[in-house]
């Protein structure tokens, strides 16, 4: 080798010429800029990285770009050794080898064809806070929790149970439950970002030394591509690393897709929130099974703790929904209507708060009286219900308020005619009106098998067609159920 190539500034530069020849501009900038050469000592040059970010990355996309180069330029003995600067260390003059964060393949201090890794620890320095502006004075970091969404405020049922108990774990020992990473999954306004929400505030009140900081899917992306275009996504990424005890999540679908380089960056922030027993709580519209447009290795990452869906509210729960928003604002509605809108609206609990909001309007701003007449024109008017598919619960208040008898004697087991009239018209609207499988619309009707249900829709829909007394029973009831 001449005394030229052993000057490891212009070894490096020359091989920073051929990548740049090969990666694409924004990678030569973000992952290769920013190495620093420190010697050339026989065959090996030592590269200093500004984190362990950097030789996961490096490795798993550019290994062979690197070996290839370097190999070139120096010859076919070629080695490298990394220097990774390391944060928040008190003594410079320690060093290790380095162990990967990972649990899919075995802690690396040996690199594929490269000589060990050196960690030199430095001083720690500041890390940039993506949410303060650039040339604002940093202050403490904002959690961005919504500070009415909290565990008082969160009704529990059947519903919730998991995810509720998973969470109020969690709020006791962040990061050092089993629940690690949290993933909830729901349809939309069943709960997940308050639920979300409550963790954070209750993980505060338990934990005031704990950095907790909720974000949304959509602020993390928009984040991101502002550090892509102010070339400090390492600083983003550090910012997450460093400074974050609890990380919550919300609505990750909205980095499925195309969003590549922004899953790359949520894996390496997750991959090392793990490791430091950091907890992570991610909230999505799908289960991990179902989710699609994520990389395979992110998505396993997403299965290693608790999954927990939340199901749509019974009716038991939601009237205790309403009852509660109602309370923290000071308002009463008269038990009939809380009931016609519990056993209205069911997959929604947002639809119920709507509901709830539409209906005091009215009442203040036309001094109209609270009733179920003005509940059902708001329902009608402003509520996105589902005609074709209303609650079993409902249907049978209106069946049963229609032949004056109560729930409970459907639902008993007795001969008497009226009775079974009823159960047979509410398995029939039922079955008209709801998705419900025969054996779940039996269950609901006196315990009834699916043999039982089939047979009273038959027996009414003949009787519609024969019996004048049946087809105005009938015509009446679909008539009040608005649909």
């Amino acid at each position: 080798m001449s005394e030229i190539t052993k000057d490891y500034t212009k070894v490096w530069n020359k091989c920073l010429g051929m990548i740049h020849d090969i990666v694409e501009e924004d990678a030569y900038e973000t992952w290769f800029l920013p190495i620093v050469p420190v010697s050339l000592e026989e065959d090996t040059l030592v590269l200093q990285l500004p984190s362990h970010l950097f030789y996961e990355f490096l490795e798993e996309h550019y290994v062979n770009v690197l070996k290839s180069v370097i190999k070139k330029e120096i010859g076919p003995m070629a080695k490298l050794k990394y220097k990774v600067i390391m944060e928040q260390q008190p003594d410079p003059a320690q060093s290790q080898t380095i162990t990967l964060p990972s649990h899919n393949r075995p802690a690396v201090s040996n690199p594929p064809s490269l000589a060990p890794i050196d960690v030199y620890q430095t001083p720690n320095r500041d890390i940039p806070d993506p949410f303060v502006l650039p040339g604002i004075q940093k202050h403490k970091i904002p959690s961005n929790l919504v500070e009415t969404l909290t565990f008082d405020n969160y009704i529990e049922g059947d519903c919730n149970r998991l995810a509720r108990s998973a969470g109020w774990a969690i709020a006791k020992a962040p990061g050092q439950t089993s629940f690690n990473p949290l993933f909830i999954y729901s349809d939309v306004g069943l709960g997940k970002t308050h639920l979300a929400n409550a963790i954070g505030i209750q993980t505060k009140i338990n934990h005031p030394d704990k950095t907790v900081v909720y974000v949304s899917c959509d602020t993390f992306y928009q984040q991101y591509v502002e550090a892509l275009r102010n070339k400090n996504i390492n600083d983003f990424i550090w910012f997450y690393q460093q400074s974050v005890d609890m990380l919550i999540i919300d609505d990750i679908q909205f980095i499925a897709g195309g969003k590549g380089k922004t899953q790359e960056a949520f894996f390496h922030i997750f991959n090392s929130l793990h490791q430091h027993n950091k907890q992570i709580i991610i909230t999505s519209d799908k289960s991990p099974v179902e989710i699609t447009g994520f990389e395979p290795r992110l998505l396993n990452r997403f299965k290693w703790g608790l999954t927990a869906d939340l199901q749509v509210p019974d009716l038991e729960t939601r009237i205790a929904i309403i009852n509660k928003k109602l309370e923290n604002n000071g308002i009463t509605f008269p038990k009939e209507v809380v009931e016609y809108l519990a056993l209205r609206i069911t997959s929604n609990t947002r639809e119920l708060e709507g509901a709830m909001i539409a209906i005091l309007a009215q009442a203040s701003l036309n001094h109209r009286a609270i009733t179920v007449d003005l509940a059902k024109e708001m329902v009608d008017k402003y509520v996105k219900t589902n005609a074709k598919e209303i609650s079993i619960e409902y249907i049978q208040k209106i069946v049963c308020d229609y032949f004056k008898i109560s729930a409970e004697a459907i639902n008993a087991r007795t001969r008497r005619r009226d009775i079974v009239q009823a159960r047979q018209l509410s398995m029939y609207f039922a079955k008209k009106y709801t998705k419900l499988p025969l054996t779940i619309i039996g269950a609901y009707c006196g315990n009834k098998d699916h043999a039982t249900v089939l047979h009273a829709c038959r027996t009414i829909s003949n009787l519609y067609e024969t019996d004048k007394k049946m087809k105005l029973y009938v015509d009446d009831i679909d008539k009040k159920m608005k649909i």
